[in-house]
């Protein structure tokens, strides 16, 4: 089996104060789906689980009835998952399955990704499944025009859930779609009411993984609706200004290349990017046809890390383009077309 394969999934659950992410937690700590699930949340954070608890392991792990474990992170949650992979390891846990890590609502998501790419030990044991992002239509127009820490939760998610749908107007429910067209095109959307948890929230989360279908990778990579809405853009123009500078800091870049790269200039090009603009890299996804490889390889990156790439079973589809789709704060699309021209005589297609 490949590493992929073998090591844990973990969810990145974020979203900023008073968007619903306690309250989405809730429900899904109470699926019965989410047995052998372990959360991960903040000594901060406030989540009402007396009810559902049926047994204390220590003082700071519990077993909730749905068999999920609920753990609170004091400090260190690299030490966290290492006590998780070893108590697992050791028997103590019967099942783990499935990390999910709630942030604070002011938290960036960039540190806890980062802490699974940095450490070695852990990244052989668990693997970035996805992020999570909540997001309140309602309120989503000042946050997200007031506070950094909102923009670059939902630039960074992969999915974004709108809660309190049953509740917001269509008029904040359309301002909140138009918002997240322009911060994150590419993720996945799912709305959240009263009536229980979106289906298919957390079902096949890691989209670029080799055992996932051809339709999952390309959700993952979310570059076809990225695209569809940047010629939607080009053809209409924007249909409203929305609040706030982040719409002209953060931008979807779709490039598409038809000829393959060489592999060690491909990686030189990613690497100088990240040391040269890193920064303001939030997300990278991609799926790279090398020359003389016949399977696509993966390429995910947050900021300056980059994970080790994997190299798919097969193509997803009949289009064996190049496809990275890039999540940028104050990056124009040609400067990531100059880097790879200059580094690599590659150069994208101009569609």
């Amino acid at each position: 089996m490949t590493a992929m394969t073998t090591t844990i999934p973990l969810t990145l659950l974020t979203g900023f104060l008073g968007s619903g992410k306690t309250t989405l937690l809730n429900r899904l700590l109470r699926d019965p789906a989410m047995a052998g699930c372990a959360v991960l949340i903040n000594e901060v954070g406030e989540i009402g689980l007396d009810h559902l608890l049926i047994e204390r392991i220590d003082e700071e792990v519990v077993l909730l009835e749905s068999g999920c474990l609920c753990c609170t992170v004091r400090g260190d949650l690299a030490r966290a998952l290492r006590d998780l992979s070893l108590r697992h390891e050791q028997g103590a846990l019967a099942r783990l399955d499935r990390v999910v890590v709630e942030t604070t609502g002011l938290a960036d998501p960039a540190p806890v990704i980062h802490t699974l790419m940095r450490d070695p030990w852990l990244a052989h044991r668990f693997r970035l499944d996805g992020v999570v992002a909540t997001l309140d239509p309602r309120h989503a127009a000042w946050q997200l025009a007031q506070h950094p820490e909102a923009q670059r939760q939902i630039a960074m998610a992969d999915r974004v859930v709108l809660t309190k749908c049953d509740i917001a107007s269509a008029e904040e429910l359309d301002l909140a779609a138009q918002q997240l067209d322009q911060l994150n095109p590419a993720a996945a959307r799912f709305e959240s009411r009263l009536d229980g948890i979106p289906p298919g929230l957390l079902q096949g989360m890691a989209q670029y993984d080799p055992a996932q279908r051809g339709e999952a990778v390309l959700a993952w990579l979310g570059a076809a609706r990225a695209a569809e809405v940047a010629r939607r853009r080009d053809v209409f123009g924007r249909a409203a200004p929305l609040a706030g500078p982040h719409d002209a800091a953060i931008a979807t870049h779709v490039l598409r290349f038809a000829a393959p790269f060489d592999r060690n200039a491909f990686f030189d090009a990613i690497d100088l990017l990240q040391q040269v603009v890193g920064e303001r890299i939030l997300r990278l996804k991609g799926l790279v046809a090398i020359a003389g490889e016949p399977k696509p390889t993966v390429i995910h990156a947050v900021e300056r890390e980059r994970y080790p790439e994997s190299t798919l079973p097969e193509w997803p589809d009949a289009d064996h383009d190049t496809r990275l789709v890039f999540i940028t704060r104050n990056l124009p699309r040609v400067s990531l077309e100059k880097a790879f021209v200059a580094m690599c005589g590659v150069a994208p297609r101009a569609d």
